[in-house]
């Protein structure tokens, strides 16, 4: 009889069209995937996949199996999470975090994960929101807090809420009489996140003056490095003051009055859809549940 995890082998070495990267995502080795579908064919007495020295594809039949094994595997998923407990998931969670995530309330989220699913294992991720984007469509991540949403079929898409974004310098900068104007921001470095984000091309966009010229935008992957940048008087940084919390109640850093509208960044927790989703969905409202708290205990702090 044809069993789950051989369905579940067969499914992700479809999905990845690789061998080896199932048996990562599957936390086995190369040799047993490769087993498990050459038996899976021997029983069905079919070629599911046609092999070459550079890359594998489903047959004609294994994409017709291919239906029904989502199926199942979406069924059993269905299952679990209806009648298994918290404690008798398991597996391993590729979660993929932008840096504001991990800056403002990432820790709560993994310290409440591991409460609640102490059998699962999450491994972590931190990179730029295109990046993990590409990486969810490929499935390389099974979960993602990112920039979103992700407008890909099959991709399911939680609010994580949004982060405001602000011109921040240090307190002890000398600048011009604020509000500032879009001429007298060009005075100054903006450091910001990396090129391939929506703030950084917006700031080129909405900054660049042809009889002036374009701002100088020094790009970064990595917060600390911007408010290090920032507090080391390099120039203004441009971020949301919710990841500075701390530098601004020490009175290190304070936020700049300016004449330039910035859009908010709006977050989402994002997963594929295969299989139910699996342990992602409940992750995902489980993170969905602590940004809520975060943003809850922020305006009661504002408000004091």
């Amino acid at each position: 009889m044809v069993d789950f995890r051989s369905l579940e082998i067969f499914y992700w070495v479809s999905q990845l069209e690789s061998f080896s990267k199932a048996a990562e995502r599957l936390n086995t080795t190369q040799p047993a995937v490769s087993q498990r579908i050459a038996a899976l064919e021997t029983e069905l007495r079919t070629r599911l996949f046609e092999r070459s020295s550079r890359s594998i594809s489903l047959t004609e039949k294994g994409r017709v199996l291919v239906d029904y094994a989502e199926r199942f595997l979406r069924l059993r998923s269905a299952m679990l999470e209806a009648v298994a407990t918290p404690e008798a998931m398991r597996g391993v969670v590729r979660l993929g975090v932008a840096e504001t995530i991990v800056q403002t309330w990432l820790s709560r989220f993994i310290e409440r994960a591991h409460a609640v699913y102490p059998n699962v294992l999450i491994d972590i991720t931190v990179d730029v929101s295109p990046v993990m984007r590409d990486a969810l469509v490929k499935r390389e991540l099974d979960l993602a807090f990112l920039l979103g949403p992700v407008n890909e079929p099959n991709m399911s898409n939680l609010d994580l809420g949004s982060y405001a974004l602000a011109f921040i310098a240090a307190s002890d900068l000398s600048l011009a009489a604020e509000p500032l104007s879009r001429r007298d921001l060009l005075k100054y470095p903006l450091i910001t996140y990396p090129k391939s984000t929506y703030p950084y091309t917006f700031l080129r966009e909405i900054l660049s003056i042809p009889e002036i010229g374009s701002p100088r935008l020094f790009s970064n992957s990595s917060l600390s490095t911007i408010i290090r940048m920032t507090e080391d008087h390099i120039g203004l940084s441009v971020i949301p003051p919710d990841v500075i919390r701390a530098e601004l109640a020490a009175g290190k850093l304070r936020v700049v009055e300016t004449e330039v509208a910035l859009p908010d960044l709006a977050f989402t927790a994002s997963y594929p859809m295969a299989m139910g989703g699996g342990i992602a969905g409940p992750l995902a409202a489980l993170a969905a549940e602590v940004a809520r708290e975060d943003r809850a205990g922020e305006l009661a702090n504002k408000r004091a």
